[in-house]
C-alpha cells in the first residue's frame, strides 16, 4: 500500500509542476511562492526562502533535502538520495542480497548557493554557505563554504569572495541584468 500511495503522490506533484510551468515562465516571485509550498508539502525542509528552484529539478526523496535561504536550483540538477550500488559491490564479491539494497542519505544545501544546470548532487551532500556549483557538475562530500566548484567529479577551483572582487574590476554595467 505504501508503494501505490508514494506513486499516487508523484503523479500529484508531476501534474501540479507541468501547471506551474507557466507561472514560472511569467511570475517567477508568485511561482516560487507557490513551489516551496508544494515542494514543502511533499516533504523538502526550508531553513529559509529559496531564490528560485526550477520545475525541472528531480527531486529523488522529498524528505531527505534541505534547503537554505537565497538557493538556486537550476534546470536539471538531479538530487539523488539513494545509491543501489552497495547491491553491485556485494553480487561481485559472490554476496548476492536477497534483494536490492540501497544507502539512503539526505542532501544539504546551506544558504545562498548557486547549482548551475544539469548539476547531480549525490547521497550525503552536504553544499555549505555561500558557494557556486558550475552546470554539469557531479557532487559528493561536503563542499566548504566560500567555494566555486566545477566538474566531474567537482573539485573546488577557488574562493567565492576572491573571484567576486575580480568580477567587480572587470565589470561592465552593459553584461548586468537586475531583476
Amino acid at each position: 500500500m505504501k508503494k501505490v500511495t508514494r506513486a499516487i503522490g508523484r503523479v500529484c506533484f508531476h501534474l501540479i509542476r507541468f501547471f506551474l510551468r507557466f507561472l514560472e515562465a511569467t511570475y517567477v516571485r508568485a511561482y516560487m511562492s507557490v513551489y516551496t509550498n508544494v515542494l514543502s508539502f511533499y516533504g523538502v525542509k526550508f531553513t529559509g526562502k529559496p531564490r528560485y528552484i526550477s520545475t525541472k529539478v528531480k527531486f529523488d526523496d522529498f524528505d531527505k533535502i534541505e534547503i537554505g535561504e537565497r538557493v538556486v536550483i537550476s534546470e536539471n540538477v538531479i538530487m539523488l538520495t539513494h545509491d543501489y550500488s552497495l547491491t553491485t559491490g556485494l553480487v561481485a564479491i559472490n554476496k548476492q542480497p536477497a534483494t536490492d539494497m540501497a544507502f539512503i542519505r539526505p542532501i544539504t544545501i546551506k544558504s545562498n548557493v548557486f547549482i548551475g544546470m544539469n548539476s547531480l548532487i549525490l547521497p550525503g551532500a552536504t553544499i555549505n554557505e555561500n558557494v557556486i556549483i558550475g552546470a554539469g557538475s557531479v557532487v559528493r562530500g561536503v563542499i566548504p563554504a566560500d567555494s566555486i566548484v566545477i566538474g566531474n567529479p567537482a573539485k573546488v577551483i577557488g574562493k567565492l569572495t576572491d573571484q567576486v572582487l575580480k568580477w567587480e574590476k572587470k565589470l561592465d554595467k552593459s553584461e548586468l541584468s537586475i531583476d
